[in-house]
């Protein structure tokens, strides 16, 4: 721990010469007086870090003199990509990892340069939970993460959801962990299963995981996660739309149908769509998840959509429709006194 403080240190005066003990305290975590003896301890490894009094002081390292610490080391640089999602990286235990890679690029880069980096991290930030949603760290997401680096096949139990009531169940398999994905705040982790069949899982629902017994896999260098991910979203995204509602729609309604359901669905949708008829109304099979879900995104159209079909989901909108008509139907009600 403390060697790993000590390369830091130095990496930090050399990157920004002129830091004070208390700003090298800040950036290590320690105390002012352990600065100092680790500038003591760093002087007698050979390393000639000094520190200078007046108001150009702090810790400088003698002219002329680099450190040979700045090779980054490949976890180090594969982090790097990963720099603007600093919660990802906490969630994933590599941050201390970035930190060191962040230092070492930044020690080794000419002064212009190193603004010119800077000045990018002020300006560009990637947040990639979604609104009203607390992000999720999953307990065992760095021990997966651990084995998706080191390309260790791993025994995982999964709580696979219920349906139709019915309560969760867990599955175990053996499988190799090709990568980490994550989506909206939520994170996935892309497997191929011994038989060569890929699956993706939730990693908030891996309720156990062990290393498995043996070598690491061979890793298919073919495989492209980000291009697996996309083709597999979308699969996967079609094959949640398993019911299809009939419905009517205005040309406003029309126009306003893709910011309410399902992208998946709504080229598929369009395409079915009919010629407008005498009202202007165009009708056309929509594919949804289900009727609920179907209700909650319609609702919103208001009258600019009618429901032809299933019954159980034009019964839902008539209902509403009573419900609304009970509601505002009458007389306005008087300001309530206080």
């Amino acid at each position: 721990m403390r060697a790993a403080r000590l390369i830091r240190m130095a990496l930090l005066v050399q990157s920004s010469p002129g830091l004070t003990a208390a700003a090298l305290a800040r950036e290590l975590g320690v105390s002012a007086r352990t600065v100092k003896r680790d500038a003591r301890a760093l002087q007698e490894a050979g390393v000639p870090i000094r520190a200078e009094r007046g108001r150009a002081g702090g810790y400088h390292l003698a002219p002329g003199y680099r450190t040979r610490l700045t090779t980054l080391r490949p976890t180090e640089a594969e982090t790097l990509y990963l720099s603007g999602l600093p919660a990802a990286l906490r969630d994933l235990g590599l941050s201390d990892a970035a930190d060191n890679a962040r230092l070492k690029l930044s020690a080794t880069l000419l002064p212009s340069l190193r603004a010119a980096a800077e000045s990018s991290a002020r300006r560009f930030h990637l947040d990639a939970p979604a609104w009203f949603r607390e992000p999720s760290a999953p307990q065992l997401l760095p021990e997966l993460a651990r084995a998706v680096w080191s390309d260790r096949p791993v025994e995982l139990a999964y709580a696979r959801p219920g349906r139709d009531g019915t309560p969760p169940r867990t599955v175990t398999r053996l499988l190799e962990p090709y990568g980490l994905v994550l989506k909206a705040g939520v994170w996935y982790v892309v497997c191929r299963l011994p038989g060569g069949a890929w699956r993706t899982y939730r990693v908030d629902r891996v309720t156990a995981l062990s290393p498995a017994p043996g070598e690491p896999f061979a890793r298919d260098p073919s495989f492209d996660l980000a291009a697996h991910w996309q083709a597999q979203a979308a699969v996967f995204a079609r094959a949640l739309l398993r019911a299809t509602a009939t419905v009517r729609l205005t040309e406003q309604g029309l126009r306003r149908l893709p910011a309410v359901v399902d992208p998946a669905g709504v080229t598929e949708a369009l395409a079915s769509a009919t010629a407008p008829d005498a009202t202007g109304r165009v009708t056309l099979e929509l594919p949804v998840e289900s009727e609920e879900v179907a209700f909650a995104q319609l609702v919103g159209l208001g009258g600019e959509v009618e429901v032809l079909a299933p019954a159980g989901l034009r019964g839902r909108f008539r209902e509403h429709a009573q419900a609304l008509a009970a509601l505002y139907g009458g007389d306005r009600p008087q300001a309530v006194q206080r």
